[in-house]
């Protein structure tokens, strides 16, 4: 019998509630008098704070559940806060916000009231910042239920974005939580007669509740939803999908793909390509050990332990043995239904897989998968057939129909599709839903949304570019030249490189007032650029002419743009994004001034790109900053001004820009416009790199343009993590720029060649490939090998030699790092290597230990500086 005093206390429980809710009316009724410009600025102040947390968040609510992988749920809370701030953030959520003069209609929002807010232990930060976040734009007062096996770090998320909003002037009870959850206290929060509306993700019986308090509610019922893999779809990239889809936080997203329906004619091909792919399909007389493993016998439903689980997991589970390295877990099947439960939603990497004789045999067990469990959710079809896609979503009874896709991220909205992005998803009458669509605010129709696969818009943006000896004479018949504020080097000052610049300003026809800002020492931080701002302000140049390497160049970029924006934010500028068009944190283009860069080394492509590496002086920590904003208007690319460049600084420099025209051919970005260019600037940098460095005039004049191509190529195709372990070493240490980054080259080369254990999430990346580039490129150079393999040593063996022949030794011993102090930093390291805006567009997903792995093997140059290597 238990014990009295271990019962809950109800009436305490609803006194508190009863507290919480009257605070938040409270909250409401002050944010009536919200007009919309306040509303966007507390939302963006909590988007911004979300987006700064997410990997922490992540980390936390990995380490508190035990659930998924953390790196995904680092991309979940970015979605949870990027996306959905891109999609919302020019909605008007308050008073009039839509005239309709032809039909007499006017539209006017006002918030719902206090929220109840529910979150599950599957999807816990990002559901807490999505619903904060949705709440406050539309000035509804939300207070949180959290799921108790998350409550840490769902509390954290809930924390970060109530504080920013109170900063930014919201009342500081609109966002709530429950400390002590429980059952009881949900059920006393979903029922307080001063809630309006409850807002519930988690379990059938939760939502259940929800929808049973006699108020409105708005709630996700379960997904079992089924690919259907069609005779004419792309094989390699549907497997992608597949296993992207799988292994994204093991599996844990609702829409995520929980059975594979494929057509009899390619049945043989699509498993061997799934093999291909770690998928390890589970023997006959192993499958029941793995079902009594996986699935409650009395529920039906997956047993607690199993959600968000790895394959490797779940095998130790069911006490079968798999390979190593083992992503997801397959079971050939052939019924549906309560005496198959394998055929049900896993919440798992684990994939239940049917053949289909034809068209209408697999409509009817994808019918039959929905029926199961899955009703109204979602299901996924890939195949070459339009109409085939458009019948398949016709036909199921799913409120999301995806095609050609990954159904876990495309089910959630914009990533892969134009859907509504949110982390809610309504199942319609057919789950006991209110809603059919992602959640937003749609009046409660069952909306089937059929949603294609769609390739990002790619781009090409360049300044322009005036090229070969004596093209700084441009500045003499530029037009718009007043004055002029020219950031630089002591050392441009030295060699009389700022003379040849000031005396094509002096040549033109009308006085030209200058300011000389030669102020850059080392690699620029924020404290260089803060001085230079100031200067700009008293001056009021109308042209910015930066002048030198790569960090004069980084610096008058970021003081170009404050000296134009006062108003932005270093915080927010630094903040890492999955797409450059959506992103949290917006620039503003110059408009008063214009930008030349003249680079005076030939490394860094800064004179053609968007990005500046600037150094955080407080934490001392590097940042690649990027946004087109940042793109200067016109690139000056004179040979002259390299002439007197030091050896070390032509070695480094050319490593440097032969890694990002290799980053950028390989980049999942990369396209036919720019593929070209990565492999003009690679094999210019091949054959005139060495001869430079010994002092050939024609080859360092080679290697100018070349350094100027790959930045062209970087610029539209971006790099990878070569860059972002780089920037972290290199700030750690004080490691020159390119030669961390060519102690980093060849690490990254074997890694990225191998196939992937997280496959990269970029739409028009529609397949791995990093190894066919890397051998493409050996081609191109005409180094020898007889496979992908072979070509790909070739490749990093012909970067060995040439680091060696300008005189580099790749790796950190020889640059005078501490094997404590880096073994002690290489956490740190990794996790800041994972959040670097250049993570995002290497060819596959890095695992944080993974990142360590490579810096902690960059001490002795492990594979790299070995005597084999050496004798190449």
């Amino acid at each position: 019998m238990t014990d009295a005093k271990q019962q809950p206390n109800v009436d305490e429980i609803e006194k508190n509630i009863d507290a919480k809710v009257q605070k938040a009316r409270i909250a409401v009724d002050e944010m009536s008098n919200f007009d919309q410009d306040k509303v966007d600025k507390i939302t963006h102040a909590m988007v911004l704070a979300g987006v700064n947390a997410h990997q922490k968040l992540a980390k936390m609510a990995y380490e508190e559940t035990g659930r998924g992988v953390e790196e995904d749920k680092a991309i979940k809370n970015l979605f949870a806060t990027e996306e959905i701030w891109h999609d919302i953030r020019n909605d008007k959520t308050v008073g009039i916000i839509s005239e309709d003069s032809e039909n007499d209609l006017i539209k006017v929002a006002e918030p719902l009231g206090v929220i109840a807010g529910i979150t599950p232990v599957t999807n816990p930060t990002s559901t807490t910042l999505f619903k904060a976040i949705i709440s406050m734009k539309t000035r509804n007062a939300i207070i949180f239920s959290l799921h108790p096996q998350a409550l840490q770090s769902s509390i954290e998320a809930a924390r970060i974005v109530r504080d920013a909003a109170v900063k930014a002037g919201a009342p500081k009870d609109a966002i709530q939580w429950i400390e002590k959850p429980s059952r009881e206290a949900t059920n006393a929060l979903i029922q307080n007669p001063g809630v309006d509306i409850t807002l519930a993700t988690g379990g059938p019986g939760l939502v259940k509740a929800a929808y049973s308090a006699g108020k409105p509610a708005l709630g996700v019922g379960p997904g079992n939803g089924p690919v259907y893999v069609e005779k004419t779809a792309n094989i390699p990239r549907a497997v992608n999908d597949i296993v992207l889809s799988k292994t994204f936080d093991n599996g844990m997203i609702c829409a995520t793909e929980n059975s594979a329906v494929i057509d009899a004619d390619i049945y043989k091909d699509v498993k061997e390509q799934l093999e291909l792919n770690r998928v390890y399909f589970v023997p006959e007389n192993e499958k029941q050990k793995l079902t009594d493993a996986m699935f409650d016998s009395k529920r039906l439903s997956v047993k607690g332990p199993i959600a968000g689980a790895t394959a490797q997991q779940i095998a130790d589970m069911a006490k079968i043995k798999i390979p190593k390295d083992t992503q997801v877990l397959a079971v050939e099947m052939t019924g549906i239904g309560p005496k198959y439960p394998m055929s049900g939603e896993k919440l798992s990497p684990v994939l239940s897989v049917y053949k289909s004789k034809d068209h209408k045999d697999a409509f009817r067990i994808c019918a039959e998968l929905l029926n199961y469990g899955g009703l109204g959710h979602t299901a996924a079809i890939q195949t070459s057939d339009d109409q085939l896609a458009v019948d398949f979503g016709v036909a199921v009874k799913a409120s999301r129909v995806i095609v050609n896709s990954p159904a876990g991220l495309a089910g959630v909205g914009n990533l892969y599709n134009n859907m509504t992005p949110s982390l809610t998803l309504g199942t319609g009458s057919w789950g006991k839903n209110s809603i059919s669509h992602n959640v937003t605010d749609y009046d409660l129709l069952n909306i089937k949304t059929i949603a294609k696969r769609r390739n990002n818009m790619q781009w090409i943006k360049l300044p322009r570019i005036y090229f070969e000896k004596n093209s700084v004479r441009y500045l003499h018949d530029m037009p718009g030249i007043k004055k002029a504020f020219i950031v630089t080097s002591p050392s441009m000052v030295k060699y009389h490189y700022v003379d040849k610049v000031l005396d094509e300003l002096n040549r033109r026809q009308d006085d030209v007032q200058y300011y000389i800002f030669d102020d850059i020492h080392g690699e620029p931080t924020t404290d260089m650029v803060n001085a230079g701002v100031t200067q700009m302000n008293a001056f009021k140049p109308d042209t910015i002419i930066a002048l030198g390497g790569g960090s004069p160049l980084d610096a008058a970029k970021m003081m170009w743009l404050i000296y134009e924006s006062p108003e932005t934010d270093f915080f927010g500028a630094k903040q890492k994004f999955l797409d450059i068009r959506k992103r949290a944190y917006r620039y503003n283009k110059p408009e008063k001034s214009q930008m030349v860069a003249i680079p005076s080394t030939s490394g860094t492509g800064s004179e053609v790109t968007p990005f500046s590496v600037i150094t955080d002086s407080k934490l001392h920590v590097k940042y690649p900053l990027a946004d087109y904003a940042l793109t200067p208007d016109v690139a000056i690319v004179d040979p002259q001004f390299v002439k007197t460049v030091p050896k070390g600084t032509i070695a480094a420099s050319g490593l440097d820009a032969l890694t990002h025209a290799i980053e950028s051919y390989v980049s999942t970005m990369a396209s036919d416009y720019t593929r070209p260019l990565s492999l003009q600037a690679i094999k210019m940098i091949f054959d005139n790199l060495t001869d430079s460095y010994n002092g050939n005039m024609e080859a360092r004049d080679k290697m100018h343009t070349a350094s100027t191509i790959a930045g062209m190529a970087f610029a539209n195709a971006f790099l990878g993590i070569t860059h972002s372990i780089a920037h972290k070493i290199g700030g750690q240490f004080g490691i020159t720029h390119g030669l961390a980054i060519a102690i980093t080259l060849p690490h990254v080369i074997r890694y990225n060649f191998k196939k992937p254990k997280k496959i990269a999430t970029w739409p028009k990346y529609e397949s791995f490939r990093a190894d066919d580039d890397y051998a493409t490129i050996a081609r191109y150079l005409g180094l020898p090998g007889n496979s992908n393999e072979e070509l790909k040593e070739a490749l990093v063996h012909r970067f060995i030699e040439l680091a060696h022949s300008v005189g580099v030794e790749l790796d950190l011993k020889s640059q005078g790092v501490s094997k404590a102090e880096l073994e002690a930093a290489a956490d740190h390291l990794a996790e800041l290597a994972y959040s670097d805006q250049c993570t995002t567009a290497n060819p596959k997903e890095p695992l944080i230990a993974d990142l360590k792995k490579m810096i902690l093997d960059e001490y002795e140059g492990v594979g790299v500086e070995t005597q084999t290597d050496k004798e190449v």
